[in-house]
């Protein structure tokens, strides 16, 4: 059998989204917040420095050539045996990084006005997440999905909670 080259979980992502078919960086970004982007956060400029790297080790080859000059992307079977190297490997703890999390341990440092504010926009926008999360774990029956799906709603719970033991001034 052929050997494995690893991926870091960025080109995992982008890997597991193509198995669905053919997409260009921009489709790929857009299938990222869809489908994972309340738990794993993929940025246009992470997924365009993937892509040739991707291609130059053989995991993805060039699809059709779409308008505007746009590029779609296609896994091999190399890319295809990667993925799921990816995946059975895992099983360590993950390292949270959230900027929020950062900026909530540095908050000493701001006025209490700069708090008050930051504290007031982070709840809006973790509240509104919530919402989403719950809408879409209302709607995933997906025996994968479903749990992480039910995550999303806790991890999101458990941010608001976060801000909210945030003393204010």
């Amino acid at each position: 059998m052929a050997p494995v080259t690893p991926v870091n979980a960025t080109a995992a992502a982008l890997l597991g989204l193509l198995h669905g078919g053919p997409m260009t960086g921009g489709q790929l970004v857009a299938a990222a917040g869809e489908h994972f982007g309340l738990f794993f956060s993929v940025t246009r400029s992470q997924v365009y420095r993937e892509l040739p790297a991707l291609t130059e080790e053989g995991l993805l080859r060039l699809g059709r050539q779409g308008p505007r000059a746009s590029q779609q992307y296609v896994v091999t079977a190399a890319g295809k045996r990667s993925f799921k190297a990816w995946l059975a490997a895992g099983g360590e703890a993950d390292a949270l990084r959230s900027p929020m999390v950062l900026r909530l341990l540095h908050a000493g440092s701001l006025t209490a006005r700069q708090r008050t504010d930051l504290l007031r926009s982070a709840k809006e926008a973790y509240t509104e997440r919530l919402a989403s999360a719950r809408a879409v774990a209302r709607a995933t029956d997906d025996p994968y999905g479903r749990p992480v799906a039910d995550f999303a709603v806790a991890h999101t719970r458990a941010m608001i909670k976060l801000i909210d033991s945030v003393p204010e001034d």
